[in-house]
C-alpha cells in the first residue's frame, strides 16, 4: 500500500467498529500525532508533516483487541500513545495508519503491600495518589507526572525523581511484570515478568502493546522541598555530592542548576538571587537540620523549604512542585524564556563526574548550560546525568558538542533522533528485544520506522 491507500483503509475502521471512540478531525489528529519532540529543532524539522490517519481511544481490553485485530488483518501501522509527554517523536507515526491512544484505559488494578499494578493509560499523578491512600508511593516520577501515563513512562521514559534512591526505571526490581497483547488477527494476551518485561522498556512502542504494568512501590513520605543557592559552582557541586551520597538521608530528588539556568525559573524568582547556582532537593523532613549544617560548611543558603508541596492539590503559595522544575521541565521553563535553546541527555562516570564536569565547562564555555540530575545508576553507583541546555546554532555544531562529550568519556543519549538504536549511548540493542518483537508483533506493524533492525512492514515497503 502507498500512503493514500493506508489512509483510505484506515478511514474505514470507524464504520467497522462504530461503538469505539474514534477521532477523525484533522486538527485533533495532528495534535495526537505529536509529543514534545519540538524541544529538538532537529526533530521538529524531521517529523514535520507526519500524522496518523485515524485515532481511537479504547476503554477496555476487548476494545483494544478489536482494533488490533482489524489492523493486523488489513496490515495497517499502529502507533501507541499515552499523553504525549515524550521527547523523541515516539508518538509521531512515520507512515500514517492508526493512533492507538490508551489514555482512557486507565484503571488501578490493585495495590498489595509494596507492589502496585495498573492499566498503562493511568496517569502517574492518579496512580501515586491512590497508592498513597494505602501508605505507598511511586518510586519514581518524571517531571511530567501530572499528565504522563504509566505506559508512556515505560515506553519512552527514564525514571525521574526517585532515581536518586532507586536508580532509573530500568534498574532491576523496579518494574516487575507487564501484561501485553500481540498484534495478530487473533490477538493473544501474555504475562511477561522480570527481564522479559523489560525488553519492551524504552522502545517507543515498537515491540509490543503493554496493557498493564506491575511495579514496586516505596513507603509514602511527606517530602521536604528545598532550594539552596551558592555563589560558586564548585561549592554547589560539593554540597550536592555530599547530600546525594549520604546513606542516612532519604531522598526523592536532587538536582543542580548552574547559572544562568535559575534565571529561567520565573515562578521561583523570589528565591533565586541573580547569578546564583541552585540545588533543588526533596528530602525526608528529619534531614533539615543536617542540611543546614552542610550548607554552612559549603557557604550555601537555604532559600525555600516547604513540606509535602508536590503532593498537594493546591500547592502552597501557588508554586508548583520543585519536581516540575527538574528533569526536562527545566528545558521547558528555559524555552519559554529563550527559544534559541535545546538540550542534551548525558551520563557521567560515577568515579569521574566532577573531573568530567570541570573539563566540559572549560571546553564549552557558555555554549552549554549545565543542569545535573543526581542518581544511582543501574548498578547502584552514585553519579549524575546531564539534561544540559545548549545554545543552538546548527545541527552540525550540536553533533560536534556531543562528540566533545564523548571525547571526555561522557555517554550521550542523543535526544535529537527518533530511531531507538540511535538514542542509545552505545547504539547497542539487547538481542532479546528483537526476539520479543518477533513474538509480539510478527507483522511488524508497531510504530514502523522507529526500530531500524526490525525493518519496515510489507505495507510500507510496497508504498
Amino acid at each position: 500500500m502507498n500512503a493514500h491507500q493506508i489512509a483510505q483503509v484506515s478511514s474505514q475502521l470507524p464504520s467497522a467498529l462504530p461503538r469505539l471512540d474514534w477521532i477523525t478531525d484533522a486538527q485533533r489528529l495532528q495534535r495526537l500525532s505529536q509529543d514534545f519532540s519540538w524541544f529538538s529543532p532537529v526533530l521538529k524539522q524531521a517529523l514535520q508533516g507526519k500524522y496518523g490517519d485515524v485515532a481511537v481511544r479504547p476503554r477496555t481490553e476487548g476494545e483494544i483487541a478489536s482494533v488490533v485485530a482489524h489492523c493486523a488483518r488489513q496490515g495497517l501501522p499502529i502507533t501507541v500513545r499515552g499523553s504525549g509527554t515524550g521527547n523523541y517523536g515516539q508518538s509521531t507515526p512515520l507512515h500514517g495508519g492508526v493512533i492507538l491512544d490508551l489514555s482512557a484505559y486507565n484503571q488501578l488494578c490493585w495495590v498489595h503491600g509494596a507492589v502496585g499494578r495498573a492499566q498503562t493509560g493511568m496517569r502517574l499523578w492518579d496512580l501515586d495518589r491512590q497508592a498513597r491512600a494505602q501508605g505507598q508511593e511511586l518510586r519514581w516520577l518524571p517531571s511530567t507526572y501530572r499528565s504522563a501515563t504509566l505506559g508512556g513512562l515505560f515506553g519512552g521514559g527514564f525514571g525521574g525523581a526517585g532515581s536518586i534512591t532507586y536508580g532509573p526505571l530500568a534498574a532491576p526490581g523496579n518494574v516487575l511484570a507487564a501484561r501485553v497483547m500481540t498484534v495478530e488477527a487473533e490477538p493473544r494476551v501474555l504475562e511477561l515478568r522480570g527481564p522479559d518485561a523489560m525488553r519492551l522498556h524504552h522502545t517507543y512502542g515498537t515491540t509490543g502493546i503493554v496493557l498493564e504494568l506491575e511495579v514496586a512501590l516505596a513507603p509514602a513520605t511527606p517530602w521536604l522541598e528545598c532550594i539552596a543557592t551558592f555563589e560558586g559552582f564548585d561549592a554547589a557541586l560539593a554540597f550536592a555530592q555530599q547530600l546525594g551520597q549520604a546513606p542516612g538521608i532519604a531522598k526523592k530528588e536532587l538536582a543542580l542548576m548552574a547559572a544562568p539556568i535559575p534565571a529561567y525559573f520565573t515562578g521561583l524568582a523570589a528565591y533565586l538571587p541573580e547569578g546564583c547556582h541552585a540545588v533543588m532537593a526533596l528530602v525526608a523532613p528529619e534531614a533539615e537540620e543536617t542540611m543546614h549544617c552542610w550548607l554552612a560548611q559549603h557557604g550555601g543558603t537555604l532559600r525555600y523549604c516547604v513540606r509535602d508541596q508536590w503532593a498537594a492539590d493546591k500547592p502552597v503559595g501557588g508554586h508548583k512542585s520543585l519536581i516540575e522544575y527538574c528533569w526536562n521541565h527545566t528545558t521547558l521553563h528555559a524555552l519559554k524564556v529563550d527559544k534559541g535553546l535545546t538540550y542534551l541527555q548525558t551520563g557521567y562516570q560515577p568515579a569521574r563526574f566532577a573531573e568530567q564536569l570541570h573539563a566540559l565547562r572549560s571546553a564549552l564555555s557558555d555554549e552549554v548550560l549545565f543542569h545535573l540530575e543526581f542518581l544511582r545508576n543501574r548498578d547502584g553507583l552514585f553519579s549524575c546525568s546531564g539534561v544540559e541546555l545548549v545554545r543552538f546554532t546548527s545541527e552540525q555544531r550540536l553533533n560536534a558538542i556531543m562528540d566533545i562529550y564523548r571525547q571526555h568519556g561522557v555517554l550521550v543519549h542523543n535526544p535529537h533522533v527518533y530511531v531507538v538504536e540511535d538514542g542509545k549511548g552505545n547504539n547497542q540493542l539487547d538481542p532479546g528485544l528483537l526476539q520479543a518483537k518477533a513474538m509480539l508483533d510478527p507483522l511488524n506493524l508497531l510504530n514502523p520506522g522507529k526500530l531500524r533492525k526490525a525493518g519496515l512492514p510489507a505495507c510500507v515497503q510496497q508504498a
